[in-house]
């Protein structure tokens, strides 16, 4: 694993300004494996100030320069594959053939898709007599989770680059491995001296900090609810745009046709993926009320069919969580659920047979779960599937939208039109009929699952600032 006891900062890897730090622990092993150096309020100055010197150039580079620099970035990260591949399986327990075949190849693809965006993208136009023009924000501070790491990090930081911005990243402390190597590839794709910064750190200490620099002139962060809430207080104060990807508890609704069986097997290995570290990942699956006996029968075969080990090893379908605290949590929520009346039909309480080390939980379905207990509530951030039943599609679109959340949501039926007019009643930032994905589509919730979009061409906007210039057609015009 790369040393995390350095930051790269104006170009150079350089000793922190703070002393603390924290051990960095294997989840399959429940052993160390490395420390990361945890960066304070000087560190984060040092790394703004540095992106605030470099934000003048960078913001009056050319189109063509910066799809130069991405594709150089893209060609450096390929070439890292592998170690990025590890990083991610040793940092949060992903098994090597997700780490390899998703995780990695999605940060390419994000990349690969804002090269494709910038080429085009309409940063000027002129409308009747006044000329928009979109500027890059300048200085942006991106906070980025465990769970899905390069996939995060590069959702931010290409669109950031790609606009004209400069960048600190921040990382989770849990996940600092894949973060540093993604360093070194920016270093030796020879982005400029303080385009991108990256201090590591927690957010109490780094993450804080970040939010509140004056020097930061907007925020991105993907985490929990609460921890955005945190992010959005810190900014307050200097008035910073504050883009947020938070917290989800995704229905999907399963039709009532012939397809419902092969639907209700996808949506639970679709919850299960990542030990289920995806915040918008499927996690209430409604099924019609009289076909409950045969979905459950179904949900069941799938989750005792996961193998659940060793990351490492080529034919294991789950890892670990990523923590003993994160374990503990997803325990507690299971036992809530069944003093509440919840069932078990697969999976439950403790380690799957014959794990005794290592954060693993079993993969779990729960059936007799309503909509106000807290297993359909909460955001369990474990492979924790609940089961609910609607009597029609009126019903199913009343229990789906009964959430504090609005990140993704799902339809599965062989009735296209019908599904169509589902997704439009769904109260989710991102709705797949059938397990469609699209790495380009916005992504971003409603209500408490954040702000703002990921992604494709509208991430493009979260990293810019609109000018209007009137009187502009009227001047050529002379």
């Amino acid at each position: 694993m790369p040393e995390c006891d350095k930051f790269y900062i104006a170009g150079e890897w350089v000793s922190p300004l703070s002393t603390a730090a924290l051990d960095i622990e294997d989840p399959a092993r429940e052993q160390v494996v490395g420390q990361v150096a945890l960066g304070g309020e000087q560190d984060v100055d040092r790394a703004v100030r540095a992106a605030r010197d470099a934000s003048g150039a960078w913001a009056s580079s050319t189109r063509d320069e910066r799809v130069t620099l991405l594709r150089e970035i893209h060609h450096a990260y390929l070439r890292r594959s592998a170690d990025l591949a590890v990083a991610v399986t040793t940092e949060m327990g992903a098994p090597a053939a997700l780490a390899r075949t998703a995780h990695v190849p999605s940060g390419a693809a994000h990349l690969a898709i804002a090269i494709d965006v910038l080429q085009e993208f309409p940063f000027e136009e002129v409308r009747g007599d006044t000329l928009i023009r979109r500027e890059p924000i300048g200085v942006a501070g991106l906070i980025t989770p465990w769970n899905w790491p390069l996939n995060q990090i590069m959702c931010k930081v290409a669109p950031a680059l790609a606009t004209g911005c400069t960048v600190v990243l921040k990382p989770s402390e849990l996940a600092p491995f894949s973060a540093q190597v993604f360093a070194e590839v920016l270093a030796a794709a020879g982005v400029p001296a303080g385009v991108f910064n990256l201090v590591q750190g927690d957010g109490p200490g780094a993450g804080s900090a970040l939010s509140r620099h004056p020097q930061v002139d907007m925020v991105s962060f993907t985490g929990s609810t609460r921890a955005g809430i945190a992010v959005a207080r810190d900014a307050a104060g200097t008035v910073k745009r504050v883009h947020q990807e938070l917290g989800g508890k995704s229905p999907l609704i399963v039709l009532d046709d012939d397809a419902l069986a092969a639907n209700v097997a996808r949506g639970v290995s679709a919850a299960m993926t990542n030990s289920g570290q995806t915040c918008s990942a499927p996690t209430r699956l409604l099924v019609p009320q009289h076909r409950l006996a045969e979905s459950l029968e179904v949900a069941r075969n799938v989750a005792e069919g996961l193998t659940v080990g060793d990351p490492a090893s080529a034919d294991v379908a789950l890892g670990p969580v990523v923590s003993r605290r994160q374990w503990e949590r997803i325990q507690d929520l299971i036992s809530a659920g069944l003093a509440a009346g919840a069932r078990v039909v697969a999976g439950g309480l403790g380690r799957p047979e014959g794990l005794r080390v290592g954060h693993y939980v079993r993969p779990t379905v729960l059936a007799d779960v309503t909509p106000t207990m807290a297993i359909a509530r909460d955001e369990v951030f474990g492979p924790v599937l609940v089961v609910l039943t609607y009597e029609d599609l009126d019903h199913a679109v009343e229990i789906a939208n009964d959430t504090d959340y609005g990140l993704a949501a799902y339809v599965s039926g062989e009735d296209l039109g019908q599904a169509r007019r589902l997704a439009a009643r769904l109260a989710a930032g991102q709705v797949s009929i059938n397990g469609a994905y699209d790495l380009a589509a916005p992504f971003g919730g409603y209500r408490r699952s954040g702000n703002g979009r990921e992604c494709g061409e509208l991430a493009f906007h979260e990293f810019l600032e609109t000018k209007a210039v009137m009187g502009y057609g009227s001047a050529l015009a002379r």
